[in-house]
């Protein structure tokens, strides 16, 4: 087009296409073969010669109206008329979204810019706590074990009656024991695979056959246990029937209270040690007025695991074949049993007083005693005993249970309580031949059975006489003190 003016039209375009107009329009190349031929962006100009041949036939068939033909190219000329001023504004527009998109990229980068420096400090942040953490409190300590760590309140009140160190938290832990918080996880900490412990393991024979296996725990561990039962174990009171590893009583007050007796029951718990499991050692320390925290702390310190030692890949470790419980040759494993052994003594106490029974207990060893009116029911005693202490998780030695009666010796850890307590006559009459034949042949020669330092074993056997009956033993002391000389 040469203007925007639609065109003007008369009768003479309306009319009907005749054959030889197609025909000749078929043979003309700039009929259907000019810009117009196949583009839907735009009206057709009115005044091209293909675009009037089509609009004639759209006309003379019915198709559209000579005035909706005239409106339809009034639009397509306002169109082209105001197209640079469009084209002008989406160039505009376009450029403007590029703007406003370069600049929502650029506010997109600066908040991810942000967002990371941010993430950044707080990583850098969270590893200065973790550093902090691991340098002033400890929050875990093995697997299974570190329920109660998120606990730090202690009950001050009940600690300080019994005269304990008030202690809330690992840090006051490490504090009271003058030790750094790692050092104080890694003694702490339990793994059920170790390269290496904190024990020494080593076997004893027993003396009914077979071996025990004793864990001696180092030197520094050692010294923490021992301040433990100075600061903390050794103040916690016991019940009255508990003999074994108690300030002031010994074998002799375990047996004196059954002298004289009519009948006597003996029964030991199994395993006893080791029964008395991590979770039990834990309860005892917060029954004395610990937080979960100090507790567990405290429990991990005076327990381990049954180790083997196996080979992996060239490299020796040492695996856990059992759970955490009381090791046999840690100084705090006596006193722990005690306390752990609290409430069986409390409730076999109360059996016994119903009963008209004594009752005492040395260690693992539990001694019953009584009237001859009660030693008919000594089978109802022995369920009982097996009843309670299954229910407080022990288990009782069927093997080592033994009755005795007043026609034999009745002993009580090794103590003769017939009459009095006293050393079986068999025992005092071996001491005495020993050091009679002594005078002529020398105290060497009487070594017969080769017990490595001989001295040393007569010598104890000599103060075991005089703590049970000291008029006897002084009498051996003398013979043995004259040959020394």
């Amino acid at each position: 087009m040469s203007d925007t003016t639609p065109p003007a039209y008369d009768s003479s375009d309306f009319l009907p296409v005749s054959r030889k107009e197609v025909l000749d329009a078929a043979r003309s190349s700039w009929t259907f073969r000019n810009a117009w031929v196949g583009r839907r962006d735009r009206i057709p100009d009115g005044a091209d010669p293909a675009t009037k041949m089509i609009d004639r036939q759209m006309v003379s068939q019915g198709f559209i109206t000579p005035e909706q033909l005239a409106e339809m190219h009034t639009v397509g000329a306002e169109y082209d008329r105001k197209k640079p001023l469009y084209e002008q504004i989406t160039q505009q527009a376009t450029k403007a979204g590029q703007a406003a998109v370069e600049a929502d990229k650029a506010e997109r980068a600066r908040i991810k810019g942000e967002k990371k420096a941010a993430a950044v400090e707080r990583e850098k942040k969270r590893r200065e706590g973790v550093a902090h953490r691991k340098a002033t409190d400890i929050i875990f300590l093995g697997r299974g074990v570190s329920g109660l760590m998120g606990d730090r309140q202690s009950d001050a009140a009940k600690l300080e009656a019994l005269a304990l160190p008030v202690l809330h938290s690992p840090a006051d832990v490490a504090t009271a024991l003058k030790l750094s918080i790692p050092h104080l996880k890694w003694l702490a900490f339990h793994s059920e695979v170790v390269k290496k412990t904190h024990y020494v393991r080593f076997a004893v024979k027993k003396r009914s056959g077979g071996e025990r296996v004793l864990s001696a725990p180092h030197r520094k561990l050692k010294a923490i246990q021992r301040w433990i039962i100075a600061e903390v174990l050794g103040k916690i009171p016991l019940e009255n029937p508990a003999h074994g590893f108690v300030p002031t009583r010994s074998i002799v007050t375990n047996a004196t209270p059954h002298v004289g007796s009519q009948f006597v029951v003996n029964l030991d718990l199994k395993d006893f040690f080791p029964s008395v499991g991590f979770k039990r050692v834990r309860h005892a320390f917060r029954r004395a007025g610990y937080s979960g925290a100090v507790s567990t702390v405290f429990a991990l310190l005076c327990t381990e695991c049954p180790r083997q030692p196996v080979t992996f890949n060239g490299e020796r470790y040492e695996v856990a074949t059992g759970p955490l419980g009381l090791p046999q040759g840690a100084p705090t494993s006596p006193a722990l049993s005690n306390l752990v052994a609290r409430k069986l003594d409390k409730r076999l106490a109360g059996f016994a007083k119903k009963l008209g029974l004594n009752y005492t207990r040395y260690a693992d060893d539990l001694t019953f005693s009584g009237p001859a009116e009660l030693a008919a029911r000594i089978g109802y005693i022995l369920a009982k005993v097996r009843h309670v202490a299954a229910e407080e998780g022990f288990t009782v030695n069927e093997k080592k249970t033994r009755v005795m009666r007043p026609s034999r010796a009745m002993e009580v850890t090794g103590v003769v309580v017939n009459d009095k307590p006293s050393v079986h006559r068999d025992e005092i009459r071996k001491l005495r031949a020993i050091l009679h034949r002594a005078k002529a042949e020398g105290l060497d020669k009487q070594n017969r059975e080769d017990r490595p330092h001989f001295r040393a074993w007569l010598q104890g056997k000599i103060a075991f006489v005089s703590m049970v009956n000291p008029a006897a033993g002084a009498k051996l002391q003398a013979a043995l003190d004259e040959l020394n000389s």
